[in-house]
Formats: C-alpha cells, sequence, structure tokens
C-alpha cells in the first residue's frame, strides 16, 4: 500500500546509520554515499522509505558484496531495469530503505542531486510536488506503477528546471518511452522500405532489448540488440532524432549500448550495416565480421556484415 506521510526528521538519522553500515559492505569501492529522493529533503511529505545512493569505482565489483548487503537485512535485485545500476531494498511486506548503486560518472548520480537539491531551495515546488503526491498515494493506493507514472511530468519538469543535460540510456518502460520507440521504427526505418513493423513482437521478448537515449528530459534516440547464443549480440537499429545528428552523440549511444553488453557478459557485437553508415562503424573500431545470424533472416544484399569484440 503506498502511504504519503508528513516529512520526519528522524529519516535523517535513520539514512546516516544505514549509509555508515553500507559504506562498510561496499569497502574501498565505495566513494561517497547520498541520501536522495523525497526523505532527503526538509518538510517534504513522502513515503516513509528511506533512498540512498552510493557512488561506486567499479559497479562491476558491487555484485562481490552481495552476501555483505545481504548481511544487513537487504535484497538483492541487480540491476532491476535501471542500466548501470545495482538496486537493493530492506523491509517486507513494509519497505524501509531502497539502495540505488551507481558508478563514478553516471548522469543519474547528477540527476538525483540536482532535483534533491532544486526541492531544498524551492518551497514553492516543494509544496506543489507534496500535495500531488498526497493525491496520487489516495488515488493509486494500491498501484505503485500508476503513482509513479502521475509523478512522472513534474519530476520531468523539475530536473529540467534544475538544469539536468545528461545524456542517459534507458530500457523502455514508460508510454512515452513506448510511444517514441514506434515513431523511431516507424519514421527512420520501416517508412523508408515502405512497410510496417512486423516485429513488435520483440517488445516482450527475453531476447530483445530495447534501450531509449535521453538528453536530460528529452528522448533523443533509440536503439534495438538482440541477444543470440555463445555470448553474441546483434544491433538491429541504432536511431538519433535528426537535429541531434552530427554532434558526437551517436558515438556516444554506441559505447553506452556496448558497455551494457558488455556488463551482461556479451564478447561480440554484430551488425549489417547500410553502405552509408559504414563509415561511422569504422570510426568506432569495427570491422568486417561473418554475421551469422541464428534466426537466418535475409539481410540486404547491400549490407556489409561487421562487428566487434567487446
Amino acid at each position: 500500500m503506498i502511504t504519503v506521510v508528513p516529512y520526519n526528521s528522524i529519516w535523517k538519522s535513520m539514512f546516516e546509520e544505514e549509509a555508515s553500515k553500507i559504506q562498510g559492505a561496499l569497502g574501498a569501492n565505495c566513494i561517497a554515499v547520498h541520501h536522495i529522493g523525497s526523505t532527503s529533503v526538509p518538510g517534504l511529505a513522502a513515503k516513509p522509505i528511506i533512498d540512498i545512493l552510493p557512488i561506486v569505482k567499479d559497479i562491476m565489483c558491487v555484485d562481490a558484496v552481495n552476501e555483505k548487503m545481504a548481511a544487513l537485512g537487504y535484497e538483492i535485485k541487480g540491476e532491476y531495469g535501471i542500466t548501470f545500476r545495482r538496486f537493493f531494498y530492506k523491509g517486507e511486506p513494509i519497505r524501509t530503505h531502497h539502495v540505488h548503486v551507481f558508478e563514478e560518472g553516471s548522469p543519474e548520480i547528477e540527476r538525483h542531486l540536482k532535483f534533491r537539491d532544486w526541492m531544498c531551495t524551492h518551497p514553492e515546488d516543494l509544496n506543489t510536488y507534496a500535495n500531488l503526491k498526497q493525491e496520487l498515494a489516495k488515488k493509486y493506493s494500491h498501484d505503485r506503477m500508476g503513482y509513479g507514472l502521475g509523478k512522472e511530468s513534474f519530476v520531468a519538469s523539475i530536473n529540467t528546471k534544475a538544469g539536468f543535460d545528461g545524456l542517459r540510456v534507458v530500457k523502455v518502460l514508460l508510454p512515452r518511452e513506448w510511444e517514441a520507440l514506434q515513431h523511431f521504427r516507424q519514421k527512420y526505418f520501416f517508412d523508408k522500405i515502405s512497410s510496417v513493423d512486423s516485429y513488435t513482437w520483440t517488445f516482450d521478448h527475453k531476447d530483445h532489448i530495447h534501450f531509449i537515449l535521453y538528453k536530460g528530459e528529452t528522448i533523443i534516440g533509440y536503439a534495438h540488440v538482440q541477444l543470440w547464443v555463445d555470448a553474441r549480440a546483434a544491433l538491429r537499429i541504432i536511431i538519433l532524432n535528426e537535429p541531434y545528428r552530427n554532434k558526437g552523440l551517436g558515438g556516444q549511444f554506441l559505447s553506452l549500448c556496448e558497455k551494457w553488453l558488455k556488463q551482461n557478459s556479451i564478447r561480440s557485437l554484430h551488425i549489417q550495416s547500410s553502405p552509408e553508415a559504414y563509415p561511422f562503424y569504422l570510426k568506432y573500431k569495427y570491422v568486417d565480421m561473418p554475421f551469422n545470424d541464428p534466426d537466418g533472416y535475409e539481410a540486404d544484399p547491400r549490407d556489409i556484415a561487421i562487428g566487434k569484440l567487446l
């Protein structure tokens, strides 16, 4: 059940006590631990769950301390839908703490801290947010997704006001992300071959990963990756919205996709490149490499099979 309660000054000491334990569990890999979310903002009504953001040097090393986190009472959830994160929670059936671990340099760190700091210094927005959350808690008392979606527009507006403009990759989840995905696929791919999208079945298939690229709160790109056996993957589609092309963002998007795949034990990424895109991939160290599609789909005869060891 979703319950929003008035601000409680004890939340600060609850964070400090838990942060010390978490820093000890994460060890030398941990650089800092921040209090985030509504309980970190004095005067803001909130769900009584302490949100904690540790920053680490290497996100991949966090998995090695899962037993230590479990000893503190945490459930281990892994990435849990947010790319390049490790998520833990404590309290069952009533949640008391959420831990969101990110690697140093992640734009998610800046996004969370800017939101917190803005709310701490802008009482009018604080009051608006408190009222919104209380209304949503009444409307969606047993619907966590509905509650979260109800806050999405307001949170995005605060991120923009706070000046967050980071580049981040997320797995498609929210309604506006699904709408953007379908727009990108149809406009930039299927319209060019005068066809409708016949691969919508991939939207809920475990071996097909759909990424959205955000710049700040603006969706600017989309990528579709298929996971194969033998630690191989195929980049089926990668697209940037036209106003954001030729600014180096495509290369950054590609690198983030590669990073996620590498962290998930994929050793090679394969592409059937059009002649027009071929120079772009060469720039990022792709080489001629057999595609060997296990599904046996026929490629455009003009395409060039290339790949990269990750």
